[in-house]
């Protein structure tokens, strides 16, 4: 299952890698292998949005770990559907519309 992983960056922290050519973070993608990776300013931090396919919820101390030890980033984890997964979904939402409705 596909999970969007929002990954912020503490000024300090973000400022310390910047001086340091954010070498830590091509090592870290290179090891996870996202799908999708985009950064950008968010609330004055730097910020990380990956898209990752994990097949089992075990993997995320793997994924979560090397962001806050290498840059005491925060993390929010959201699970994500590509258009076929919403697809799938389309009999239990009309399920739940029949039942609730």
């Amino acid at each position: 299952m596909r999970f969007l992983f929002k990954i912020s960056i503490p000024v300090e922290a973000g400022n310390k890698a910047a001086k340091d050519g954010f070498s830590v973070i091509p090592r870290i993608l290179e090891q996870q292998k996202p799908e999708a990776a985009y950064f950008i300013a968010e609330d004055g931090k730097r910020t990380g949005i990956l898209v990752i396919d994990m097949s089992d919820p075990s993997q995320l101390p793997a994924i979560a770990e090397p962001w806050f030890l290498a840059l005491n980033a925060s993390i929010e984890v959201t699970p994500a559907m590509i258009p076929e997964d919403l697809k799938k979904a389309g009999s239990a939402v009309k399920q739940a519309i029949k039942q609730y409705s």
